[in-house]
C-alpha cells in the first residue's frame, strides 16, 4: 500500500505522516510548505503536481485545507481554489490512477447554523443526519468538497468516506470572549464533552476508514471524543450543563474546584460520534473522563502525538495544510 497525505506540513498532516511512518507503511506528504513531513512541496490547486503526486497510490488521505480562520486572511475566492478546486483535482487523479479508496477530512463547522439554537433551547444533538447550513465561505466549501466525494462514489465508484473532525487544534480559542474568560487547558478539556477530539482520535478514525472504505463505499462521519451526555440531557444542556455534568461524571466539582476551573454554564451542541463507532470500528480513547482524571494526576491530558506535534498557528498566507 502506498498511500498519498495532502497537507502533510498541517496539525493533521503531520500527525498522520508520523502514524503511517512509525507503522513502515509507504506514504507520501504532500503540502504547499516544506517539512520534515513534506515528500512533494506543491499545491493541490496544481493539476500537475498532483497527478505527479498520485503516481502508485493506492489510497489518499485528504487532509489539506483552508480552515475557518483563515477566513479572515484569505480570499472566498482563494477557499474554492484549495477546498474545492483542489478536492476535484485530487479525486479526478484518484480515479485515473485507479486509487483503491479516497479519505476526505472534512469538519463538524460545515453544520453552521444547525449547531446554535436560541438561548435557553436544548442543546442541538448533532448526528450525520443534521443537515448542514453553512454560514461562511469555509463551511461552504467544504460541503462543497464532500458532495464531489459522493459524485465520484457514485458515478466513478471510488470509495469515498468523510470524516467530519471536531476541533482538535491547540491554538486558543478563536472567540475573544472566551479566551478572555476561561484557562487554555480549562475550556480545552471541558470541550471534550461535546466539540473537540485528541488529534490522535482523529489519525486512528482515518486509519479505520482505510480499512473500512471499501466496504462501505461511501458515508459521512462524525469524529469527535465520545460524550458523557445522551440525547435526553439536550434540554437540561441548554439551561444547565454543570448539574447535567455532575450527574454523569460525578468527580467533576471536586476536582474543577480544587483546581480554581469553572464549567461552560450552557452547551449549545453535542456532537454524538455512534456511528463512527459503530460502522468504522473506531474506538476513541482521549475523553473527558480520561483527561479530568490526568488533570487531577497532575499529568498531561494530551496524547503522545499531540504533545510531539504541539502547536503551528493558523495564520500563513502561503499555505493550505
Amino acid at each position: 500500500m502506498k498511500i498519498l497525505v495532502t497537507g502533510s506540513a498541517g496539525h493533521l498532516g503531520e500527525a498522520l505522516m508520523r502514524t503511517l511512518r512509525a507503522r513502515k507503511i509507504d506514504a507520501v506528504g504532500l503540502d504547499v510548505l516544506p517539512s520534515e513531513f513534506t515528500d512533494i512541496t506543491g499545491s493541490i490547486v496544481d493539476r500537475a503536481t498532483v497527478d505527479a503526486s498520485m503516481r502508485g497510490v493506492t489510497a489518499v488521505l485528504h487532509a489539506a485545507t483552508l480552515h475557518k480562520p483563515h477566513v479572515a486572511s484569505h480570499s472566498r475566492q482563494s477557499f474554492v481554489d484549495v477546498n474545492v478546486t483542489g478536492t476535484l483535482n485530487l479525486l479526478e487523479a484518484a480515479v485515473a490512477e485507479k486509487v483503491r479508496c479516497f479519505i476526505y477530512t472534512s469538519t463538524t463547522s460545515s453544520f453552521g447554523d444547525a449547531l446554535t439554537p436560541p438561548a435557553g433551547a436544548p442543546a442541538a444533538w448533532i448526528t450525520e443526519d443534521v443537515a448542514p447550513i453553512p454560514k461562511n465561505i469555509y463551511g461552504v466549501t467544504k460541503v462543497a468538497a464532500e458532495d464531489l466525494c459522493r459524485l465520484f462514489h457514485r458515478n466513478q465508484r471510488l470509495p469515498c468516506l468523510v470524516l467530519r473532525t471536531s476541533r482538535f487544534f491547540p491554538e486558543q480559542d478563536d472567540v475573544p470572549e472566551k479566551r478572555a474568560a476561561f484557562d487554555g487547558d480549562n475550556l480545552k478539556i471541558s470541550e471534550l464533552l461535546y466539540r473537540r477530539v485528541d488529534v490522535e482520535d482523529v489519525v486512528a478514525a482515518h486509519l479505520c476508514a482505510l480499512d473500512k472504505a471499501g466496504e462501505l463505499g461511501f458515508g459521512r462521519f462524525i469524529i469527535s471524543a465520545t460524550t458523557p451526555f445522551t440525547r435526553a440531557d439536550a434540554a437540561e444542556l441548554g439551561r444547565d450543563a454543570p448539574r447535567v455534568l455532575a450527574r454523569a461524571v460525578p468527580e467533576f466539582p471536586a476536582i474543577y474546584s480544587a483546581l480554581g476551573w469553572k464549567m461552560l454554564p450552557t452547551l449549545d451542541r453535542v456532537y454524538d460520534n455512534e456511528r463512527a463507532r459503530l460502522l468504522l470500528g473506531w474506538q476513541p480513547q482521549y475523553d473527558f473522563r480520561r483527561a479530568l482524571q490526568a488533570i487531577a494526576d497532575g499529568a498531561d491530558w494530551r496524547s503522545p502525538l499531540a504533545r510531539a506535534i504541539g502547536s503551528k498557528g493558523y495564520h500563513r498566507q502561503d499555505g493550505a495544510a
